[in-house]
């Protein structure tokens, strides 16, 4: 599914995204396909291939969600560099910067003020199935109209086109979709006991948690930032409370609700408490909260998509206006184990 409407939209980021009240108000996903059996989009082995940033808490939970079905060998991912780069520096006109493709071994980069010195490491893997620079250029070839290039990004390579963008809609395909072909089919994210428990939760942890951060980094209003920092620091002392006696939101069984929260979570000491002025408390100040993470945190598959180097650099080095010379402060936040 396209975005809608005939005429492209301007080029921007989830920073622009402000209402008439300096609130931030995060838009829709503009592409939301669905994999099954019979449908445009059929689960096959090597079909597709995943965008993602390690930075990116979205992104980050998708990833983890592909390592926990063991599906590496049938979907293949890109990690872009965590520094936002100008996507097209030979046009004065366009100052959109967005997520580049960088290679091991590549020149360090600068963000896009021309600060700083941000190497190119292990953990980035460039774009090998289309040689794109940017992800701008992955969208604008499959023709898109809403002009706000994020990830995660399920690619298929079979129409050239984005089959999602929407992170919990590509949750929920890599959870089921290709559990013929996973390694762990077993492992369900989505069980059907917790679905209305799940849903209930989600929209206090999405509205005031995993959104309410960015409510509160991107406010442009001292009334905006009062009431986004209120709801966030309420729910969460209710889900420090809730995990004090649980090891997981729903008990023993770890679901899709546990690792979008977690990934708020283990950037909010080391980011959001600084750069998001979410400075009220700290995550390591709950014992509820600073227990589950390193609970999650035990996961393989969750520590091998936590990188706490490309969370601190992308959010200190790529939004030059609330960071000018991309100085990366020191602390990393709890120790996750």
């Amino acid at each position: 599914m396209q975005a809608s409407g005939n005429k492209k939209t301007k080029a921007h980021t989830a920073i622009d995204e402000i209402d008439e009240t300096g609130a931030f108000a995060r838009t829709a996903a503009a592409w939301c396909g669905r994999i099954e059996e019979g449908g445009r989009y059929a689960p096959e082995a090597g079909r597709y291939h995943l965008y993602v940033s390690l930075a990116c808490p979205w992104a980050a939970g998708v990833l983890t969600a592909l390592h926990l079905k063991g599906l590496e060998g049938v979907i293949s991912h890109s990690v872009v560099h965590p520094t936002w780069a100008r996507t097209r520096p030979d046009d004065p006109n366009d100052e959109h910067c967005g997520w580049q493709f960088r290679a091991q071994g590549d020149a360090p980069v600068a963000n896009s003020l021309g600060h700083g010195s941000f190497e190119c490491d292990a953990a980035l893997i460039p774009d090998t199935v289309n040689g794109f620079k940017t992800l701008r250029d992955l969208y604008e070839s499959a023709g898109d109209t809403a002009g706000k290039y994020s990830t995660p990004v399920l690619w298929c390579k079979k129409e050239q086109t984005i089959v999602s963008n929407e992170s919990m809609d590509i949750l929920k395909i890599l959870n089921s979709a290709f559990n013929a072909l996973a390694v762990h089919p077993d492992v369900d994210l989505f069980p059907e006991a917790h679905r209305d428990a799940t849903a209930a939760l989600n929209e206090i942890i999405y509205n005031h948690v995993n959104n309410g951060v960015y409510r509160c980094g991107f406010a442009r209003t001292q009334e905006a930032y009062d009431e986004a920092v209120k709801t966030l620091f309420a729910a969460l002392n209710d889900l420090d409370k809730r995990l004090t006696g649980s090891r997981f939101l729903m008990g023993d069984d770890f679901t899709w609700l546990d690792l979008r929260l977690y990934h708020t979570l283990v950037r909010f000491d080391c980011v959001y408490h600084t750069y998001f002025k979410t400075n009220e408390r700290r995550i390591a100040d709950y014992p509820g909260l600073l227990r589950f993470i390193r609970e999650v945190y035990k996961q393989p598959a969750v520590k091998a998509t936590t990188n706490i180097k490309h969370i601190k650099m992308h959010y200190f080095t790529s939004h030059p206006h609330l960071n000018i010379y991309g100085i990366i402060p020191a602390a990393n936040g709890p120790d996750l184990e």
